[in-house]
């Protein structure tokens, strides 16, 4: 998102950000008022795009509560260290607190300087993930066990109160400014009908995280599930696998077939023998020498290889790329693999985890890629249910320009009985920390091969990306980030060329 020097709300970038289900950024060192005002417009923004406009005024204030206790925290870091005290020494900690609040009030510039040089920074994050949208304000600087007691205790006297008079009555600690704040938030919370449970405040090693959540309006998380069944119950508008790919899927699935009789299966198929071999001698498998036979291809490939690359191989088929944005949209699928493939060569070297991630890359947007296919049928079909069941016309444009196509997308997967790594990498590849554990590292590497795309295009921004999903690469900073996407962005040209 722009910073200070662009005060200008990007309404395409939002909407574009809530149907990919890519988390909107706004960072800040020092929270000065434009930058509180811009907030407010993306809030306003986002909220309209998800038919929560009516939220407008409660999350504003929550939000602005959060970030200028986050700010005050960053102060407080930067206050201790200036005087030589240790925030986690309890002595220091009472002897600091005595004076903070009337010394940095009254050299605030100064103080905030500091915070600045020393990189301490605001971040307010917007997503939709799951039909539920996560607000969190995060800063970099670790809360001390001591804070967090303290934090928890006055959320815990807060959540007693029923209204903002009783709140008032009672005599509250307000000696590092955020009792009160927070006691009027949790009950704007409870206006909004959220339960405890909607908001938490925790730490890291590296971050303070709070974190509210607020599910999207039932009646539009309704329309969206079952307009996104129909598709999928519908999906038989675009045709079934080629029988020439089942037949070889079957013989792969059987413990008793030979490599021999897999290579036959594909060689009675020239147009297929003559793909799988492009493919194959692609940059993809780096062979050491040109593969010029079936029989050979599924030796150095390997049978998981040859499996994987018949998913792919046939979803393309059925899908085609016959329109231009089609074309972009594999463009892009290709890319990610290529990506994703380069992060495990370099990162895990795992051969299995290469052939997975270079066909989850390359079917993670088959969702998109349905609605982009020219079925008249089926979409007549999805404008007449929309007409019945008296749904909005905004459902149906929402799914079209990519709300939920991971979903969609994983549906379809499981319909056409794909395997379930492939399927956990089409569903959680905007959301790889709601991954089960045991695909974790597929759905880490295709999500982030996913971004390492859109922030070459210039979609995102580095503090976009998921820290933890970074941090699983080993991957500590930005500089390393732009080092990767240079290599790979390089050997995809070179292979495009070719």
């Amino acid at each position: 998102m722009p910073g200070a020097r662009e005060l200008v709300v990007d309404e395409g970038k939002v909407k574009k950000a809530i149907q990919s289900g890519i988390p909107l950024t706004i960072t800040t060192f020092t929270l000065p008022h434009e930058i509180e005002i811009y907030i407010e417009q993306v809030i306003s923004v986002f909220l309209k795009q998800v038919d929560q406009e009516k939220l407008k005024d409660y999350i504003v204030y929550c939000v602005q509560e959060l970030a200028v206790n986050a700010k005050k925290a960053n102060t407080k870091r930067v206050y201790f260290i200036e005087r030589g005290l240790d925030l986690s020494n309890p002595e220091d900690y009472k002897e600091g607190m005595t004076s903070f609040k009337e010394n940095t009030l009254n050299n605030i510039a100064h103080y905030l300087q500091l915070q600045k040089e020393k990189g301490l920074y605001i971040k307010l994050i917007l997503q939709i993930k799951n039909n539920i949208i996560n607000i969190e304000v995060r800063n970099n600087v670790a809360v001390t066990k001591t804070e967090l007691i303290r934090i928890h205790d006055k959320l815990a006297r807060s959540r007693q109160y029923s209204n903002l008079e009783d709140a008032l009555a009672q005599v509250l600690d307000d000696s590092e400014g955020a009792g009160l704040g927070l006691v009027i938030m949790v009950l704007m919370l409870k206006k909004m009908g959220l339960d405890e449970d909607c908001f938490d405040i925790m730490g890291t090693d590296k971050e303070t995280i709070a974190k509210i959540i607020i599910p999207l309006d039932q009646a539009k998380v309704e329309n969206l599930s079952i307009l996104s069944s129909t598709i999928v119950n519908n999906v038989n508008s675009l045709p079934q696998f080629p029988e020439n790919i089942l037949l070889v899927q079957k013989l792969i699935s059987d413990p008793n077939s030979e490599m021999t009789d897999i290579a036959r299966q594909i060689s009675m198929d020239p147009a297929l023998t003559a793909d799988l071999l492009k493919i194959v001698n692609s940059a993809q498998y780096m062979l050491a020498k040109k593969v010029d036979s079936i029989s050979e291809a599924v030796k150095m490939v390997g049978i998981r290889g040859i499996k994987n690359l018949l998913y792919s191989y046939g979803t393309q088929k059925i899908l085609g790329d016959d329109t231009a944005d089609k074309r972009a949209l594999w463009e892009h699928s290709y890319k990610t693999a290529f990506y994703a493939f380069n992060l495990i060569k370099n990162f895990r070297k795992d051969r299995n985890l290469l052939d997975d991630v270079y066909v989850g890359g390359i079917l993670h947007d088959m969702g998109k890629i349905i609605f982009s296919n020219v079925h008249p049928d089926l979409l007549t079909k999805i404008k007449s249910f929309c007409n019945e069941k008296n749904l909005p016309a905004s459902t149906f444009e929402d799914l079209s320009a990519g709300m939920n196509h991971a979903e969609i997308g994983a549906l379809i997967a499981e319909k056409w009985n794909f395997p379930e790594g492939l399927v956990a990498s089409i569903r959680f590849h905007h959301d790889p920390l709601a991954a089960p554990q045991d695909r974790r590292d597929l759905v880490d590497t295709v999500y982030l091969a996913n971004m390492f795309c859109e922030l070459e295009a210039g979609n995102i921004t580095f503090d976009q990306i998921e820290p933890m999903v970074l941090d699983n690469f080993g991957i500590n900073n930005k500089k390393q980030v732009e080092g990767l996407l240079e290599r790979f962005s390089t050997g995809f040209k070179k292979e495009n060329q070719k």
